[in-house]
């Protein structure tokens, strides 16, 4: 009995070395004849094999970002990007990276970045960065232009770069003179008749609400670069698309597109008390509607002569602005 348990040991110690040397004599010829390769696919047709799968993704992450660093670039946008297939195969297979790395490239859709310079409504020339726009404003106001306060830059991204124009020809195209006309006496007080704002505190017989809250980036009377006059208002800074609700209850009276103020809302309040909601992204009151206090009326945006996404709010009684902080903020 115990001899035959014996031989049947053996035996299966024999079994044993002769699987573990099947399995390694197997894993050297795959080792041998195959490797492991990435198949790469897009749009579920294969378009080659890479070696180096993260790198050849950075590579196409640094194009998407970059490009080929041509000018003006912003970003190329590519909509069907390689799916990864880990795969065995022989070795003899070639890799193609370079080849997966182009088609990829020529797939891909250029965005260039740059700047038009507006009058109004209409686009008179464009340049390539915000610096050569803020010189063209900053030029028509030392030359005391008459339309500066209609002149706004605007951020553009095309698929196409426009014909760019040099500052001095864009300020020369654009400057209109200003004629000079016989100044009317001033009359005592703070009020300031030549920017129609007031320092004053008058009471205004309503109850005003914060139109939005946030910080303040520009106050009342301020001087700017960007302004051709003092602030008639005050700037609140808030995330794009924020609500913007009306201060008080009253009537729209204007809704639209208007000079530097961009997207502009007006609503009165009775009493010739006015609120202004400028630069605003979208107006979803329209002129004649009546507003609570409390409705949203629009969106804060960046349109007009803005350099970023806020709400310009202004006070008005009789057409004269008055500090918005002084019942507010």
């Amino acid at each position: 009995m115990v001899k035959n348990i014996l031989v049947f040991a053996r035996k299966s110690m024999k079994l044993t070395i002769l699987l573990g040397i099947s399995i390694l004599l197997i894993i050297c010829a795959v080792v041998l004849f195959f490797k492991p390769i990435y198949s790469v696919s897009i749009n579920g047709t294969q378009v080659g094999y890479s070696k180096d799968k993260s790198k050849l993704q950075s590579n196409i992450n640094e194009y998407m970002e970059n490009g080929d660093g041509e000018a003006n670039l912003a970003f190329v946008q590519i909509d069907s990007l390689p799916e990864y297939k880990l795969c065995l195969l022989k070795r003899n297979i070639v890799t193609n990276d370079d080849e997966i790395f182009e088609t990829v490239k020529q797939s891909g859709t250029k965005y260039y970045k740059y700047y038009a310079i507006k009058l109004g409504e209409e686009e008179k020339a464009y340049v390539s960065d915000f610096a050569q726009a803020e010189d063209v404003v900053n030029k028509l106001k030392e030359k005391e232009s008459t339309n500066v306060d209609q002149i706004t830059i605007t951020e553009i991204y095309d698929v196409e770069l426009k014909e760019f124009t040099e500052v001095d020809t864009i300020v020369a195209n654009l400057y209109v003179k200003k004629v000079e006309v016989a100044k009317k006496p001033v009359s005592s007080g703070k009020v300031n008749t030549s920017f129609n704002i007031s320092y004053n505190k008058v009471p205004l017989n309503i109850s005003l609400i914060k139109p939005i809250s946030g910080v303040i980036t520009s106050r009342f009377a301020s001087n700017s670069r960007i302004r051709s006059n003092l602030h008639t208002g005050i700037d609140i800074a808030a995330p794009k698309n924020t609500p913007i609700k009306a201060a008080a209850a009253g009537t729209v009276t204007f809704s639209g597109t208007k000079g530097s103020y961009g997207k502009l809302i007006v609503v009165s309040h009775g009493n010739g008390i006015e609120t202004y909601y400028g630069h605003c992204n979208k107006l979803y009151a329209t002129v004649g509607q009546q507003v609570a206090q409390g409705e949203t009326i629009a969106a804060v945006g960046s349109t007009g002569n803005s350099t970023g996404n806020h709400l310009h709010l202004e006070i008005r009684v009789n057409g004269v602005a008055y500090n918005p902080q002084n019942y507010l903020y």
